[in-house]
């Protein structure tokens, strides 16, 4: 009696709460991250992935943009990349991850399960990582597409303008062509087009946005228009962005495996053939000295050119896009140049949008196994792939051209899009921000 009278009334409290637990249902055990299972491993290398992310847009693009432009307006083209990564970032959060990456629905746009991020399942669909560490990536990849747009306006739009305009293009512009390409849309699951990383989705939606936003912003005065900075920074910036697009390619992959490993060296041989492709034309054509500048656009075009097929083609085939990627931007960049007069400043789409469906457009042909690529999926040939790509092509530009236009123009009536004649004279420096670089 005195073991019961000593022992049972501790023991209830215990008991009770055991009690309580086997009348919960088994439900609602399934948001408990403590027991969804995750790989360390392949969080810890997609979270490390995210950062060199942000390292590609800021610093890696503002420094190799602010080093093109004159001296007048080095800090707003290192200002403006940084605030609009910020914005975007918010932007993200709020809507557009589950625009982009929300559950699939009818394959145009994700559903509205993961608005301001609320209700995020513990590991993402198909992978062995958190969804937070999924999105904290996707998050960081959207501010880069968007801080690549500053290059085409650079030294003429506004501030707010800017911010604004990348923003809501990042909800409206990006983030549906990232679900139909990347998550589960209708354009991967329908048309059979792929995009591994972002060639299409990042660098050739943001390149034709560039260029039309530079049509509507309009030229530069000739006066204005004056050399670059300083070709030293250009090329830190441009070796920042290839060590920062190594974690976008790799990170893409999601795991810390073998086929993060084959995306970081068809990545990296790319980058290499494309600086180096570009020294070569140079060289050939004019003789000329090799320049720091031309060097670090050939590095982003191959880095662009590679990214829809990081995974899929072999090395050697890698090194091909990656030159391909050169000739395509150079080739749009003497185009646009000679024949046309949109001003996109920092040849934005040259670089990124030209070579990036470049290198989209050749992964249907070095996808085959017989050219050292993972193959065709069922049902698809060498033809069919070619097809698919340049249908994805053709939707993604068609698609970026009426969005852009739609959206820059709703934003200046708001925010006037171009400063006034005065301070595009003076340098946005010291005329919208107040200070020197």
């Amino acid at each position: 009696m005195s073991f019961i009278n000593t022992v049972a009334p501790r023991a209830l409290p215990g008991l009770m709460a055991g009690a309580m637990l086997l009348a919960v249902p088994a439900t609602a055990f399934a948001q408990d991250g403590r027991i969804d299972v995750v790989d360390t491993g392949d969080t810890a290398w997609l979270l490390a992935a995210s950062a060199l992310v942000l390292i590609a847009a800021i610093p890696g693009i503002a420094l190799f943009n602010a080093g093109r432009i004159d001296a007048r307006n080095v800090l707003s083209v290192l200002f403006q990349p940084l605030a609009i990564v910020a914005a975007v970032s918010l932007a993200w959060i709020a809507a557009g991850y589950t625009v982009a990456f929300g559950d699939v629905t009818r394959g145009w746009l994700g559903s509205g399960n993961a608005w301001m991020l609320i209700s995020l399942g513990n590991v993402r669909e198909g992978v062995n990582v958190p969804e937070s560490a999924f999105a904290f990536y996707q998050v960081l990849v959207a501010g880069l597409a968007a801080s690549l747009l500053c290059g085409a306006w650079a030294g003429r739009a506004r501030f707010g303008w800017a911010v604004a305009f990348a923003s809501l293009w990042s909800i409206v512009a990006y983030a549906p062509v990232a679900h139909w390409l990347r998550g589960g849309g209708w354009l991967s699951a329908s048309v059979g087009t792929l995009d591994f990383a972002g060639g299409l989705t990042m660098a050739t939606c943001a390149g034709v946005s560039a260029i039309v936003a530079a049509m509507l912003v309009g030229r530069r005065r000739a006066e204005t228009a004056e050399p670059g900075f300083s070709a030293s920074v250009s090329l830190l910036g441009a070796g920042l962005a290839w060590i920062g697009w190594l974690g976008l390619a790799g990170g893409a992959a999601l795991a810390a495996n073998d086929d993060a490993a084959s995306v970081l060296i068809n990545t990296h041989a790319a980058a290499c053939a494309g600086g180096l492709g570009w020294l070569a034309l140079d060289r050939f054509r004019r003789g000329g000295k090799p320049g720091a500048a031309d060097f670090a656009s050939g590095l982003l075009a191959g880095l662009a050119a590679i990214l829809a097929g990081a995974l899929y083609v072999s090395p050697g085939a890698a090194m091909v896009i990656g030159l391909a990627g050169t000739l395509a931007a150079r080739a749009a960049r003497a185009l646009l140049r000679r024949f046309t007069a949109i001003d996109d400043t920092l040849d934005v789409f040259a670089l990124f949008g030209a070579s990036g469906a470049a290198g989209s457009i050749m992964l249907g042909l070095f996808l085959s196994p017989g050219l050292g690529g993972v193959g065709y999926d069922t049902g698809m040939t060498m033809i069919a792939q070619l097809l698919a790509q340049v249908i994805g092509v053709g939707i993604v530009a068609v698609w970026s051209i009426f969005v852009t236009a739609i959206l820059a123009i709703m934003v200046s009536m708001l925010v006037p899009m171009r400063v006034g004649e005065d301070a595009e004279a003076e340098g946005l420096d010291v005329a919208s921000h107040g200070d020197h670089a």
